[in-house]
């Protein structure tokens, strides 16, 4: 699909361009080296001598990642940045939702004849209520209405399993549950890549490994991969039938393939990330070293991708960074990532020499900018959340419960984790009164309840679309028994094996309490001794009757001992258990107020 010009929008207001003057001062440290390049820039980007397109063109690459199908404006904390000021302080800027995501990509492309727009994967799955509820139809929708050019897959492109991925990119209704209006659904315009998962019987990628750019002799290469861990962090049913290979391998692989066609400008879509050193979206990732300001997987993945790939966009950890890693020659490379759920995008340019028909890297300048909701809202975009509203409205309106304040998911216990972890004890009790304990995954709470209303259904209303938005994936609420030494070892697996580098810390249930001491190393993290349920010690000769969702049921987030219960009993969803918790302890008269989270006691 070529990328075009687009036509003429309004243009950003005052707020946005202030936003966006701090933001252009986040750049990789190659860029001071872009004055070195003959000729002059003219206003379209190319360079040109004397008659006719000079030796370099500047390439537009718009960037963001892990949308999770967020079609409105994403609540609370979910839909804010961090933003770092002159004067060295922080402040919080409402951001995100298609309706301004669309008019800021748009209002970047003006000018830009060499524009090409792409994504780190996850852009559908754990979404909300709008588009969750008709298998991401509406973000795929909204997407081809961005003019997404590419993206990589991402883990939760497998939550409903291949099949329904080659749906979403191939068109069709869904398989059980039909088409929802009276146009049959054409999938993606753009393409999925997935060039590091493999059919496990032929051997061969589930999707197509790279796609190539081209307009007007200019040639850019995309390889996508998603991380080698999916398989970790998916149920087992989505990835069925699959295999997840090693990511730098299989960029080196195709970038050799790619070279081999005469391409050789080459970007890597990774939906692997990594953890800056500030939470600010404007922090300045380079100082006070290249590369000294992130950490993670992506650090490693980076250092180990051929120097043929010239910039790599990344996802996954939902953390902002425009940094330079240096490539496996030494020489500096842009990696940028762009938050989640459309709060940010990323604006590269790549500057493309005719003669050599690579990447000048020295000359690559990129930024992170705020998706600001001070914008026009673009109206196609107005009228898809509007007709998929329509069609949501009578499910995701009614109220199913009430809380006195905000029920945040932040921290290493939080409000929110807590109270999930009793509804599913309660709901537990009523399919087995010996359940003793429930224990949630936090990575399987999307967004946070907010008290304030935020459609109408008013101040402390809980919606069934907020719950939805809470508990996407349709987990069912499992009982397993797990004998007290293994629940001892369930915890330590929090904070060791493949949890160590990146705890995982589950939310737990009332009565269950413990010490996480975070100044020891490894599984000694959790202090054994002072595990305690109902205020008694852990047997580990006794038998525990515990409740968790279907996912960590199965031994997934790495806790591999938690799939190794027994006496399984599979219940209902999770979000109906939660449902009849909020439903029978809460009131408009008696709502329920957030959890204290006070059941882990962190030393720091």
């Amino acid at each position: 699909m070529p990328a075009t010009a687009q036509s003429h929008r309004p243009r950003r207001g005052r707020r946005t361009n202030r936003l966006l003057a701090v933001a252009a001062t986040v750049v990789t440290a190659g860029a001071l080296a872009a004055a070195a390049l003959p000729a002059s820039a003219s206003a379209d980007g190319n360079h040109r001598g004397h008659g006719g397109p000079g030796r370099y063109q500047d390439v537009q690459l718009l960037s963001f990642n892990d949308l999770h199908g967020n079609l409105e404006p994403p609540a609370g904390s979910s839909g804010r940045v961090t933003e770092l000021q002159h004067d060295g302080t922080t402040e919080t800027v409402d951001a995100g939702g298609v309706e301004y995501l669309a008019t800021h990509l748009r209002t970047a492309r003006k000018g830009n004849a060499y524009s090409i727009t792409a994504a780190g994967g996850d852009m559908v799955g754990a979404s909300p209520l709008l588009s969750g509820l008709f298998h991401d139809e509406p973000t795929i929708e909204a997407l081809n209405a961005l003019d997404l050019d590419v993206t990589s897959v991402g883990n939760h492109e497998f939550d409903e399993g291949a099949k329904e991925l080659a749906r979403l990119q191939n068109g069709g209704c869904h398989p059980t549950e039909g088409c929802y209006t009276d146009k049959r659904f054409k999938g993606a315009d753009f393409p999925y890549l997935a060039a590091n998962v493999l059919d496990e019987k032929s051997g061969k990628p589930l999707l197509k490994p790279y796609w190539v750019w081209k307009q007007k002799g200019v040639k850019v290469g995309f390889i996508g991969v998603t991380l080698e861990g999916t398989p970790d962090i998916v149920s087992a049913e989505g990835v069925k039938g699959l295999s997840f290979k090693d990511e730098a391998e299989t960029i080196n692989k195709y970038a050799k393939v790619l070279q081999r066609q005469g391409v050789k400008s080459i970007v890597a879509l990774v939906h692997e990330g990594g953890f800056p050193a500030s939470s600010s979206y404007n922090y300045d990732c380079d100082s006070p070293g290249a590369g000294d300001g992130i950490s993670g997987p992506i650090a490693d993945i980076a250092r180990n991708v051929t120097p043929e790939v010239d910039a790599l966009v990344t996802g996954h950890t939902h953390a902002a960074y425009v940094c330079t890693i240096p490539d496996p020659a030494g020489k500096p490379r842009t990696v940028t990532s762009a938050a989640s759920f459309g709060r940010l995008y990323t604006d590269t340019t790549l500057t493309y020499d005719r003669r050599t028909g690579d990447i000048a890297r020295t000359a690559v300048q990129s930024a992170n900018h705020v998706v600001t909701r001070d914008v026009p809202k673009a109206p196609d975009m107005t009228r898809l959340i509007d007709r998929w509203s329509t069609l949501a409205a009578p499910i995701g309106n009614r109220p199913i419960g009430y809380i006195s304040g905000d029920v945040s998911r932040d921290g290493t216990e939080s409000p929110l984790g807590d109270l999930i972890a009793d509804a599913q004890l309660a709901y537990g009790r009523t399919q087995d009164p010996e359940t003793d304990l429930a224990l949630m995954n936090p990575g399987g709470i999307r967004a946070p309840l907010t008290y304030t209303s935020t459609s109408g259904e008013g101040d402390g209303v809980v919606t069934y679309a907020e719950g939805f938005t809470v508990q996407p994936f349709a987990n069912t609420v499992n009982l397993k028994d797990y004998t007290g030494a293994q629940l001892i070892q369930v915890l330590k697996e929090q904070v060791s094996g493949p949890n160590e580098a990146a705890p995982k810390i589950l939310q737990v249930s009332s009565g269950l309490t413990y010490t996480l001491d975070l100044t020891r190393s490894g599984a000694d993290r959790v202090v054994t001794d002072s595990i305690r349920l109902n205020g008694a010690p852990i047997d580990p000769a006794a038998t525990y009757r515990v409740a968790s969702n279907s996912f960590l049921a199965g031994g997934g987030d790495g806790f591999a001992t938690l799939g190794q219960g027994a006496n399984e009993l599979v219940g209902t969803d999770d979000l109906t258990a939660l449902e009849q918790y909020l439903t029978a302890n809460s009131s408009e008269a008696a709502p329920l107020a957030p959890p204290a989270a006070d059941r882990i006691t962190v030393v720091r």
